[in-house]
């Protein structure tokens, strides 16, 4: 039994096409490919047995192979990364406790993230599927705010039960607050972190379950759990004066290339 993170990549997004092989550059000068970024993040997670890009796209394959990451590849009747997981598990074949979809557009994951969300999904066995989010402070709260005021979609954002359980993600930002909080005060708002632990059973159900209303207006394939009764813990965890973020939009480039600087 061992825990695989599978990183998502799709060439053809409809926000930006290409992006896995988008240039960031670090804090030593040195520009990489977001896919990388997000692969050389996925390597420094503890506890992991194997990591592995899925994708369709024979240019990622080629980028994946020049910097030593195992690729599997991928049918492209895929619509999102769970359902890529779900192939890439099929493909790969032999016995898993768990799989993390570390999606590649999240570079900045820090590896205690991914840990405590394995963590978590392994202290609860009421659940298949476990996601981590992140309480917002004040500054966060307000680059969401911003991103939407813009017309942006920045990240998403999730509420849950007091037990942990989740009860909705959105690209909205959730729950409504009016209250202004300084820089740095824990605000009531928490984002939802790009990554998933998933049991097997999971990932094998998952192509069979309808695609539901909210799926498909938030674009968020999670809610497919939650739309069809299947429950999914959300994780918190700490940052640890880590700032985070996904490349979401051309726009993040800098914002992000700027925490990599800040980061070292």
């Amino acid at each position: 039994m061992s825990v695989i993170i599978v990183i998502p990549a799709r060439y053809a997004s409809t926000r930006y096409p290409g992006k896995p092989l988008a240039m960031l550059r670090g804090a030593d000068g040195v520009s990489k490919s977001l896919v990388q970024r997000s692969w050389e993040a996925a390597m420094s997670v503890s506890g992991i047995d194997r990591v592995v890009v899925a994708t369709d796209d024979d240019r990622i394959r080629s980028a994946c192979d020049g910097f030593g990451a195992e690729v599997v590849m991928t049918s492209e009747s895929c619509a999102n990364g769970t359902e890529r997981c779900a192939d890439a598990l099929q493909r790969l074949g032999g016995s898993v406790e768990m799989v993390v979809n570390l999606q590649g557009d999240a570079p900045l994951t820090p590896s205690w993230f991914v840990e405590d969300l394995v963590a978590g999904l392994r202290s609860h066995d009421d659940c298949e599927v476990a996601t981590p989010v992140l309480r917002c402070d004040g500054a966060a709260l307000a680059g969401f705010l911003e991103d939407r005021k813009a017309g942006r979609v920045g990240g998403t954002t999730a509420v849950f039960d007091r037990v942990g359980r989740a009860l909705y993600f959105s690209k909205e930002v959730i729950p409504y607050t009016s209250v202004a909080y300084a820089e740095t005060a824990p605000t009531p708002v928490f984002h939802h972190v790009g990554c998933y632990a998933y049991r097997p059973a999971a990932l094998e159900a998952y192509g069979k379950l309808p695609e539901g209303t909210l799926e498909k207006l938030e674009g968020l394939e999670q809610l497919r759990f939650l739309e069809n009764g299947w429950p999914m813990l959300c994780v918190e965890v700490e940052g640890r004066g880590r700032a985070f973020w996904e490349l979401n939009n051309p726009e993040d480039v800098s914002r992000i290339e700027a925490m990599l600087s800040a980061i070292g």
